[in-house]
């Protein structure tokens, strides 16, 4: 049976949250803490013990299956999250960043989703030290909501800081920036259009990278603190990686001239 639409909308909402309070904190506790309690949330609301149970120990391959079948509700919640995230536009960023250049905005804004991307893995790699673990594939799919989260952010300020944002309104750029997250390019880099409809090119290609990356987050479920430890590596790891191929787009086009029909809208 389907999740009722209110529920799914307040875990897109509370995921926004989420990657707000992680992304613009220094304080690792709070990271740890917030995230951990955005995850049980997320599994006391779900009644999924049963399959959890019996998902715990299959190891990648099964969570990539599974994550296939539910990828239409997860990229849903991508895309409903995408326009409540709190995104820091350029003066805001300069505010925050005083004297700082592009470059060393981008590299902050980097390091900081980087860190939040970590504190997501290791809170799901905590929560699998504990006795019993009841929701895992609920736990799969909260942390890639939220590290998905936390790197649509990131473009967005990247975009920002390079004076580059996505043309119209917010809720139009931050679909923009879903699909730069799923091709893993700045927003004018992306050919085929912008539409996430059942069956698109786009569509099937956010499915697939939601596939992907909620089959790597099972490495936090590993065994023990070991789990926490490959989450947290991992997660940094590609995050990072994610926001410098963002960031080389970007100052690709600033040293390019002005061309094609993405710069005439």
């Amino acid at each position: 049976m389907a999740e009722p639409e209110t529920e799914s909308t307040d875990l897109s909402l509370r995921a926004a949250e989420v990657v707000a309070d992680i992304s613009e904190t220094d304080r690792p506790q709070e990271r740890r803490r917030v995230v951990s309690a955005f995850l049980k949330a997320a599994t006391s609301s779900t009644r999924v013990a049963t399959s959890g149970a019996r998902a715990v120990g299959r190891g990648t391959r099964v969570v990539q299956r599974r994550a296939s079948e539910g990828t239409g509700w997860l990229a849903d919640q991508v895309v409903a999250m995408a326009p409540r995230l709190r995104v820091r536009d350029r003066a805001v960023l300069q505010a925050q960043f005083p004297g700082k250049s592009p470059d060393e905005i981008a590299d902050a804004l980097i390091e900081g989703a980087a860190r939040a991307a970590a504190a997501a893995g290791g809170a799901v790699g905590m929560a699998s030290a504990l006795p019993v673990l009841p929701a895992f594939p609920v736990e799969i799919a909260a942390e890639t909501l939220v590290l998905v989260g936390i790197e649509l952010k990131l473009i967005a300020e990247l975009h920002e800081a390079y004076g580059s944002p996505a043309p119209g309104r917010f809720p139009e750029r931050m679909s923009a920036y879903v699909a730069a997250w799923a091709h893993r390019r700045g927003v004018f880099m992306i050919e085929g259009g912008l539409i996430f409809a059942a069956g698109s090119p786009l569509a099937r290609l956010l499915r697939r990278r939601l596939v992907a990356r909620a089959g790597r987050s099972a490495f936090s479920l590993g065994p023990m603190l070991t789990g926490a430890a490959a989450g947290a590596l991992f997660n940094r790891r590609e995050t990072r990686k994610l926001g410098r191929d963002i960031q080389r787009d970007l100052r690709r086009r600033a040293l390019e001239p002005p061309s094609g029909p993405w710069w005439q809208r």
